[in-house]
């Protein structure tokens, strides 16, 4: 018979312990640790029909290594973050909060492809086949050619994927599929896991392109353990306020592709389309004569974004003041409300400060620190700044200015979108002056110097 034992399982990063405890040994959360019942099964036959063919030991120069072959979906924007498309035997999972477009998407996708002569199949353990009708009839899409399979079931889903041996499977979502060889719930970490390596597996042997829905937790990040980010070989994230019509999609990690690549889509009653030009989205409400606002040269992997930067300084009604940010690192922030005392003789101690990025965009590069702190300046000053201006450079501590990568690429978006001034790090300036006609650039190469050409009257 199969020994059954208890052991504590992390609900954040799957780890297991022997007795429970108030943090986890592994990761460090803080109350994770779960009571599972573990029946200890000869394990090792769960695996052996999907041994690979080619485990031995191989030179490496003999390897057989074939450009990889990638299949356009057709929408030109989640192509551009999958960098160029889909490839056979690939896994993807797709994370995002509750109804922010998980499931139309990818049954845009499968329509896509079917209508190209693609086999896809439709795995939903959420909604019944009624349901996703519906959706599809709702949104107008010619589905005739997409087949769909409600099933929770892994065996029973492998068996179908192997008896059919579709091109492409969406599995709608990975937190409700369930083994049979796991005797905890649906959605726990043991399972997610499991159910995740299967098929993975699975798309490795057959070269069945398997596209997963996750869940994801109240931090944002994809439900059940870490390890699963790892197991597939491509992590997308749905970003944007539901309240919005903009919805922005993340490539964190990508084996066949760049990473940090980011795509733009406005939802519409017929689903999601892709934004050919979300600079011109991003700034279409920006006034320049504003005090506290500015426009920040982005880079979002292969892409140049131009964004809105809006900092509000008020005098502080407290004896602590409020340092608050949206899109934007809190911490960084501090950091730069330092360097603006030290180095440039601005003190904020005694005002509270807010920061957003308008658009609802995640802007995590240091190149965003010399349009912080000018947005700040400005607001400070309660002075716009120059007319038509764009601002990109990180600042260290001791307040220079320092490079950041692709500035030619940046400055190329901004001159393309009419600004005609730009205040860079000096390193970053063209090395031949006729590159930008109609840009004129100030290259910096400390705090001070930024501040003295960034006001309109200055």
């Amino acid at each position: 018979m199969a020994k059954i034992k208890s052991l504590y399982q992390c609900s954040n990063c799957g780890g297991e312990s022997p007795k429970w405890q108030g943090q986890c040994p592994h990761c460090g959360e803080w109350n994770t640790l779960t009571e599972v019942t573990v029946e200890k099964n000869n394990t090792n036959s769960r695996f052996k029909s999907w041994a690979s063919d080619d485990s031995g030991i191989q030179l490496l120069s003999e390897v057989d290594s074939k450009d990889v072959e990638r299949i356009p979906i057709g929408m030109s924007e989640l192509d551009q973050v999958l960098g160029g498309g889909l490839v056979l035997g690939g896994v993807t999972i797709l994370g995002g909060d509750p109804g922010v477009g998980k499931s139309t998407l990818f049954l845009q996708v499968l329509t896509s492809l079917a209508n190209n002569g693609q086999s896809v199949l439709y795995v939903s353990g959420e909604e019944s086949t009624h349901q996703v009708s519906l959706r599809a009839k709702r949104m107008g899409l010619n589905v005739s050619g997409v087949k769909i399979l409600a099933e929770i079931n892994l065996n029973k889903i492998l068996q179908e994927l192997n008896q059919h041996r579709p091109t492409f499977v969406v599995i709608d979502s990975i937190q409700t599929i369930f083994s049979d060889d796991i005797s905890s719930a649906p959605g726990s970490v043991s399972q997610v896991r499991e159910c995740a390596a299967q098929l993975t597996r699975m798309a490795k042997q057959t070269g069945i392109c398997i596209l997963l829905v996750g869940h994801v937790t109240k931090d944002g990040a994809i439900a059940g353990p870490r390890v699963l980010e790892h197991m597939v070989d491509t992590v997308l994230y749905f970003e944007g306020d539901t309240h919005s019509n903009f919805r922005m999609i993340r490539s964190i990690k990508n084996r066949f592709g760049a990473a940090n690549e980011l795509g733009v889509f406005a939802m519409l009653e017929s689903g999601l389309v892709g934004v050919s030009n979300p600079s011109a989205i991003f700034l279409s409400s920006y006034r320049e004569d504003t005090a506290g606002s500015c426009v920040l040269v982005t880079q979002e992997g292969s892409r140049p974004l131009l964004i809105e930067i809006q900092a509000l300084v008020d005098q502080a009604h407290g004896f602590n003041p409020k340092r608050l940010t949206v899109g934007l690192e809190q911490n960084r922030l501090a950091m730069l409300l330092a360097v603006l005392n030290k180095h440039a003789g601005i003190a904020c101690f005694d005002q509270d400060v807010f920061l957003n990025a308008v658009g609802g965009v995640k802007i995590v590069e240091p190149a965003a620190d010399l349009a912080v702190v000018l947005a700040i300046y400005s607001s400070f000053r309660n002075k716009p700044l120059k007319h038509r201006t764009v601002i990109f450079g990180e600042i260290g501590l001791s307040g220079e200015i320092r490079p950041v990568q692709r500035g030619q690429e940046r400055l190329r978006e901004a001159e393309k979108l009419g600004f005609e001034y730009a205040i860079i790090p000096k390193a970053n300036m063209p090395k031949k002056s006729n590159t930008f006609r109609r840009l004129k650039i100030f290259g910096v190469t400390s705090l001070k110097e930024a501040l003295d050409y960034s006001l309109a009257d200055e």
